[in-house]
């Protein structure tokens, strides 16, 4: 559960950081002589750092329901022990509830105690650097508690969500392991795709909807914003039906040995896993490819407006808004990222028998620990690959609602459709950063899969 509670500290912590940054800022512009008590600048400031927190905690929440699921699928026997012994289905869902609440209690009270700490050592720095001096504002706060609550809470009902799975745990099951649903089960829940496709396809239409009405004003993007919401949460719950195509693709190009065989089989042949593993990565790589199509169109539709390039003083504050933006979103890929390493390595853990008859059939320890860096490699680069391709569309939807009804030249008139202008150098620092994510996701998990003995782990 360690990681869980990094997820939740570091939620925590990034709440209570936001709230102190808008609050001081909000005291030092009521200082200003010449700016005064800006109540809207306030207001605007601290509607950002609710969505901001907002979305870290949608995003959190998602990993902390995936971990828990699967650490459901690896005490399948467990559960179907104390199943046959007596206890109910909604007892054993209950402890694991339980569980839930005391790692989001624990991770949210670090983070709050650290992100308290952070925002008193950041305010000292600025006010050092900057020379500011005559601003009254105290860190610590009851309203820092807020953050820490709503993380503590989502993390209690991710629990409660991730361990629905216990209902339909048999006491026949004691016989078995870590039993993960299988690909055929899988698309045979009519109900839950029915509705993931549903989800996606009102969604879409809402996004094709805040488009044509952005192009006559700009009130179209709220549209888009529902569409997005529910083309992407419809995406999520059906990831069991989209992702592991991708990975199998990406699989491929791996080539045909065994362990990149074996890799990318393992995609197909329990997508319930390896889709948890893959979703997080996918949010954040699209929030943060999302931010930055859009911000950059947004820039080259002002340029086009301008007739012209920008005046150097408003490229700087647009560069600078930008950079503040994504180092913000990227606090979400961040907890995306502990979540991957950490199911990951609870996966390898799980699948302790399956490792251990591979290397009594003859698979070499080369091969096995091969077998799990082309596995975390092939759920990076499909996630990688698969957000850059939503942020990329949800950038220029959102930009496109936004702006579609602003004249641009030469004409000056609108309605004007808008191309998505596409930061690639972006494009590339996430590629970096999809390799050395492989690289540290699978340390761990190779490492615990090399040293599994054939004849240990064949006893358990």
């Amino acid at each position: 559960m360690g990681a869980s509670i990094l997820v939740a500290a570091i939620s925590s912590a990034f709440g209570a950081v936001l709230l102190s940054a808008t609050g001081y800022i909000a005291a030092l512009l009521s200082a200003d002589p010449y700016i005064g008590d800006s109540g809207t600048l306030a207001l605007v400031l601290g509607i950002l750092s609710v969505l901001l927190v907002g979305v870290a905690v949608y995003v959190a929440s998602i990993v902390t329901a995936n971990t828990f699921a699967t650490v459901v699928a690896g005490r399948t026997r467990r559960i179907a022990l104390m199943r046959l012994i007596g206890a109910s289905a909604r007892s054993q869902r209950g402890e694991i509830a339980r569980q839930g609440l005391i790692v989001g209690v624990i991770g949210a009270a670090l983070g709050l105690i650290g992100g308290t700490l952070l925002s008193w050592a950041g305010i000292l720095i600025a006010e050092a650097v900057l020379g500011i001096a005559g601003v009254e504002y105290s860190v610590v706060q009851a309203v820092l508690v807020i953050p820490a609550a709503v993380v503590a809470l989502t993390t209690w009902a991710a629990a409660w969500a991730g361990s629905r799975r216990v209902l339909t745990v048999t006491p026949l099951q004691a016989l078995g392991g870590a039993v993960e649903v299988s690909h055929v089960a899988q698309v045979r829940k009519g109900g839950r795709n029915g509705a993931a496709i549903a989800l996606f396809a009102i969604g879409g239409a809402l996004l094709a909807g805040g488009i044509l009405l952005g192009l006559i004003t700009p009130l179209g993007v709220v549209v888009a914003f529902f569409g997005g919401i529910f083309s992407f949460t419809g995406l999520a719950i059906g990831a069991t039906l989209v992702m592991p195509p991708v990975l199998r693709l990406v699989g491929r190009a791996f080539g045909r040995s065994a362990p990149a065989r074996l890799a990318a089989e393992n995609a197909l042949r329990y997508p319930e896993r390896s889709s948890r593993m893959a979703i997080g990565v996918v949010m954040g790589v699209t929030l943060v490819t999302m931010f930055a199509v859009a911000l950059e169109t947004q820039k080259a539709v002002f340029a086009a407006s301008a007739d012209g390039p920008l005046p150097s003083d408003m490229t700087t504050l647009m560069d600078t808004f930008a950079g503040i933006m994504m180092g913000l979103v990227a606090v979400s890929a961040m907890i995306a990222a502990v979540g991957l390493v950490n199911l990951l390595t609870i996966g390898v853990v799980q699948r302790r028998r399956e490792l251990g008859l591979l290397r009594a059939l003859g698979v070499s320890t080369g091969q096995v620990r091969r077998m799990v860096l082309l596995e975390a490699a092939h759920i990076t680069i499909a996630a990688t690959f698969t957000g850059l391709v939503l942020g990329i569309a949800y950038g220029w939807a959102a930009a496109q609602s936004l702006l579609g009804a602003v004249p641009m030249p030469p004409s000056f008139s609108a309605p004007t459709l808008v191309a998505p202008a596409v930061p690639w150098l972006l494009v590339a620092v996430l590629v970096g950063a999809t390799a050395v994510l492989t690289l540290v996701a699978a340390v761990v998990p190779t490492r615990l899969a090399t040293r599994v003995a054939p004849v240990e782990a064949l006893a358990d």
